[in-house]
């Protein structure tokens, strides 16, 4: 049986949804025994793959390496799946939305380190606003949750891999 390629890639948000994914216990082991992991925050590939089978994506689109990085993760990944209500919906990073870039930056750095000076080219190019992943590219499912639960993610996951279409009505919420 060929081993399933699986991704996940971690945006602008708390790394909630990739507890989710570690909360798994024991039901690790047995989609452990279907995948491979070959990208994410606790794998050391460097570069995103090609060819990827599965990949889910926690977070916003908050900074323009996020949104070349989604472009990338799309291009080479044959189910992308939103994970969390960061991805679905920009949630909490949305929350800066109504603040200027440049005022945001002069209050994180300025104000509140006593300093004058922004660090200009050590910085992220921000956006203006946070943005859910499907403004971006081509999303083929969605799993809300602050965080989505593990038992959801697993049996998402499960269903893929045994080629079924994951039913997800009266099994998701928002936060």
């Amino acid at each position: 049986m060929k081993r399933v390629k699986l991704a996940t890639v971690w945006l602008d948000g708390c790394s909630g949804c990739h507890m989710s994914v570690l909360d798994m216990d024991a039901a690790i082991i047995t989609l452990a025994r279907k995948i491979d992991i070959v990208y994410g925050p606790l794998v050391d590939a460097q570069e995103f793959p090609d060819d990827v089978d599965v990949t889910l994506v926690e977070g916003a689109v908050s900074s323009q390496e996020d949104a070349t990085k989604i472009q990338k993760v799309r291009q080479r990944t044959k189910t992308l799946i939103a994970m969390g209500d960061c991805a679905v919906t920009s949630n909490v990073p949305a929350m800066r939305n109504g603040v200027p870039v440049s005022q945001l930056l002069h209050t994180i750095y300025a104000t509140s380190n006593g300093s004058k000076d922004v660090p200009g080219e050590r910085l992220p190019q921000l956006l203006s606003h946070a943005r859910p992943l499907h403004e971006f590219v081509k999303i083929d499912m969605h799993l809300p949750g602050c965080p989505p639960s593990s038992k959801l993610i697993v049996g998402v996951l499960s269903d893929l891999l045994d080629g079924k279409k994951p039913e997800l009505a009266g099994k998701v919420k928002f936060g």
